[in-house]
């Protein structure tokens, strides 16, 4: 199933993503685990993304503010933490990245985005461009067998829900979508930075 996720992702990467960069797909627990992330779409900011890159090409590495959230959520552990807070995006090495997703294996985690087209910035994808994505997102979960999946932001959650959704007005809901349990939380990154704190809230909540 991998091989077949990896295959239509980089054709989809030519189709919707910049061809310069590679598709990011994703990294953590790959059996059933406690706890599946899905944000929205990588950047080039994520320097698994670049071509000479040959490690894992897992969600953001060489990146610093997601790390906060996974850290108070016990995705990651404090001491890999204080390692990522030290590092600049340029010191990350494919060693130390493995490193990394092996930590969020052990804590039984796995990340992902719903769009894996990598883009040169921060860009707004149209929801059209998600669409073509949510066949295979689903077979991912399939494949992966998550107890809870975290839906990051309103589009995000609205796509794979299928149903206009606003964070606010859904904290800590449960949703059943194809025989899987959802939540919507605040986007935690980028123009959500300040809601990061009420994401946290709502993880926690969750995994009680």
């Amino acid at each position: 199933m991998q091989e077949e996720l990896e295959k239509a992702y980089q054709k989809l990467q030519k189709k919707y993503g910049d061809p310069s960069l590679d598709p990011i797909l994703f990294g953590g627990k790959k059996s059933n685990p406690d706890l599946c992330l899905v944000f929205m779409n990588p950047t080039g900011r994520n320097i698994a993304s670049k071509k000479e890159w040959k490690g894992i090409k897992a969600p953001w590495i060489g990146t610093k503010n997601i790390w906060k959230l996974l850290v108070e959520i016990g995705a990651i552990d404090s001491n890999i933490y204080e390692e990522i807070k030290q590092k600049k995006p340029t010191e990350w090495s494919e060693e130390f990245a493995s490193k990394v997703y092996q930590n969020i294996e052990k804590n039984n985690v796995f990340i992902t985005n719903l769009a894996k087209c990598t883009q040169i910035d921060a860009r707004v994808l149209k929801d059209e461009v998600y669409i073509q994505y949510l066949k295979y997102f689903w077979k991912e979960m399939k494949w992966i067998n998550p107890k809870k999946i975290i839906l990051f932001g309103n589009q995000v959650s609205s796509i794979v829900l299928e149903e206009k959704i606003s964070v606010s007005q859904v904290r800590q809901k449960e949703f059943q979508k194809n025989q899987f349990t959802c939540y919507a939380v605040y986007y935690p990154v980028g123009n959500g930075i300040f809601n990061m704190e009420k994401a946290i809230e709502d993880i926690k909540y969750i995994m009680k």
